[in-house]
Order: structure tokens, then C-alpha cells, then sequence
């Protein structure tokens, strides 16, 4: 029997057209963006089939349509394997760490559409009090980009947001610190340095607004204790406890994600199969570089990916 950990990714992984093939072929994927639309008041499922690119990379429409995705991804899986395909664990990429709770039974559905929205509206927020920047750096060793960053702290908060895998990590924080700690770090010997297209500095003290404002939301959050263990983004642990998550949502907001550490731990925990649920491949890239070459990887995002791994995964059991 394979030891299976779902895995969710975050934001940047949308595109127009994301999950319409699933919507098409899976009635269980149909509910899922139906019950966005109607929770949030506002059509997620045509913003992701149709777009425009525009609307749909924005922060507050960005995060409920990855996350719709990805649980319609999980639901049609469900739906196809006859339950059959199980995880033993689960994890999502900062914004997908919501869908791991959803996959996990920590929130039901309409809690958890109304949760990422109040995330992404408080984000969205923060971005307008103080902009940010952020920039993914290629081929540096991590300390060394903590160096550079330690150099530029009298321009303004600078930090890591993403340990995203052994050669690509992300830095975030005040346009001018990391503007100035690119040019340092190329100096350093980066192989690239990538400023990201986004709207603020995520991940970083510059959203301590939105935690604080997410901390008063999480009080009253329904929650309850994980049928599975998520392995959360802020420490790269198992989490169990509702009241764990609880005190562990708002600080994701503006602290690191350790992802690279995430699926190391889940390694260690004798994972050996991988199923990233939602758009794209991202997280199945990232993994080439993290995990043993032993260890598989597979998608769902639409008909074809999903009967594909069903195949794959239960002709291997």
C-alpha cells in the first residue's frame, strides 16, 4: 500500500480556464463552484473559466478561485476513486494550506470559501496601507540570502517568504530593502533573481494589519480537530488541534512558508506517493527538486490528469 499525501497549491498557479474540464465531467466538482458562487456572492466559477487574466489575479478573487479549484480537484478524485485513494497526510502552499484543512475536516466547506475570502480581503487591505515587493531568487544558498537581507534593514523590512525548494527561494518585504537586496544577492552570486508580479510584500511583517484583523475573524471560526495530520506552513509540523489551527491561521499571513521543510517532514513520516490537487503542476516541480527520485508525483486538474492518477495510483496498490 502507498503512503499518499495530498498537497494544494497556492497563489500564482491560476489561469483562465482552470477547472472547467472538471466542472464539465464531475458532478461532485459542479457543487463545489456552485457553492462558491453562492457563498461569496459573486461567480468564482466564471472568473476562472472565462477570466479576464485581469480579474482573475487579483488577491480578493485570486485566492477563493485557486481554492474552489483545488476542493472541486479533491472532490472529483473522491468522486472517481470511489474513496478509494485515501492520504495519510496533507499540506497546502500558503494560500492551499486551506484546502488541506478542508481535506482534513478541520472546516466544512461554506466555512472554508468564507475564511480565504476574509483572508484575501484583509490582504488586499494590507497592500494599500504599505506596498511591497517580492522577488524569487535562483541558485543561492539560504544563508547567504539571509546575509543580503540583514544588509538592507535600514531601508525597510526585508525577509524570506517562501523556502520554496533547495535552489529557489522567495524574499518579500518594502519595495526599496528589496530592491536593493536583489542587486546584492545577484552580487552574491545568485544564478537569478526574479522580480514577482504581485501586489504586495506577502508573507512578511507588512501584513501584520491583515493577521491581526484575521486573529479577531479565527475567534469564532468553526473548527474542529484534523481526521489527518496537516503539515502547516508556519513551523512544518503536524497539526491535529483546532486550537492549534486557530492560533496558527493568521500567523501564515505575514511569517515564511517552509514548504521545503514541509515535505521534507512528510518524507521522514515515510511518505512515498505525492498527489498535488488544483491548477497546474507547481508544487509536482518544486517536489523534483526536494524529494528521492523514487518518489512520484501526480496531478489532478482536469478528466485526463485525474483518471490518469487514479490508474496509476490504484494499479500500484
Amino acid at each position: 500500500m502507498k503512503n499518499i499525501a495530498f498537497i494544494f497549491p497556492g497563489q500564482g498557479s491560476q489561469t483562465t480556464g482552470m477547472g472547467l474540464d472538471l466542472y464539465n465531467n464531475f458532478e461532485s466538482a459542479k457543487k463545489v463552484y456552485q457553492t462558491a458562487d453562492n457563498i461569496l456572492n459573486k461567480s468564482i466559477s466564471k472568473m476562472c473559466f472565462e477570466g479576464p487574466d485581469e480579474l482573475l489575479k487579483q488577491t480578493i478573487n485570486a485566492q477563493s478561485a485557486i481554492v474552489a479549484t483545488s476542493i472541486a480537484a479533491l472532490e472529483a478524485l473522491r468522486e472517481a476513486s470511489k474513496g478509494e485513494i485515501t492520504p495519510k497526510m496533507t499540506a497546502g502552499h500558503s494560500l492551499g494550506e486551506y484546502c488541506a484543512m478542508y481535506c482534513a475536516g478541520v472546516m466544512d466547506m461554506e466555512t472554508t470559501f468564507k475564511a480565504i475570502q476574509k483572508r484575501a480581503d484583509l490582504m488586499d487591505a494590507a497592500t494599500k496601507v504599505k506596498t511591497g515587493a517580492m522577488s524569487a531568487v535562483l541558485g543561492l544558498d539560504v544563508e547567504k540570502i539571509k546575509e543580503c537581507l540583514k544588509q538592507v534593514q535600514t531601508l525597510g523590512t526585508a525577509q524570506i517568504a517562501n523556502y520554496n525548494d533547495p535552489t529557489q527561494t522567495v524574499i518579500t518585504g518594502e519595495s526599496e530593502a528589496i530592491l536593493k537586496a536583489n542587486e546584492l544577492i545577484k552580487e552574491a552570486g545568485a544564478r537569478k533573481v526574479v522580480p514577482l508580479a504581485v501586489s504586495g510584500g506577502f508573507h512578511s511583517a507588512l501584513m501584520q494589519s491583515a493577521t491581526d484583523g484575521f486573529c479577531d475573524f479565527v475567534k469564532d471560526l468553526k473548527l474542529s480537530n484534523a481526521k489527518i495530520p496537516v503539515v502547516t506552513n508556519v513551523d512544518a509540523q503536524a497539526t491535529v488541534s483546532a486550537e492549534d489551527f486557530r492560533a496558527k491561521m493568521p500567523k501564515q499571513i505575514s511569517s515564511s512558508v517552509f514548504w521545503v521543510q514541509t515535505i521534507q517532514h512528510m518524507l521522514n513520516e515515510g511518505i512515498d506517493t505525492f498527489i498535488e490537487l488544483g491548477n497546474g503542476k507547481v508544487l509536482a516541480g518544486l517536489n523534483r527538486k526536494i524529494c528521492p527520485a523514487e518518489v512520484k508525483t501526480c496531478n489532478v486538474y482536469d478528466a485526463q490528469s485525474l483518471n490518469d492518477t487514479v490508474n496509476n495510483i490504484l494499479n500500484l496498490v
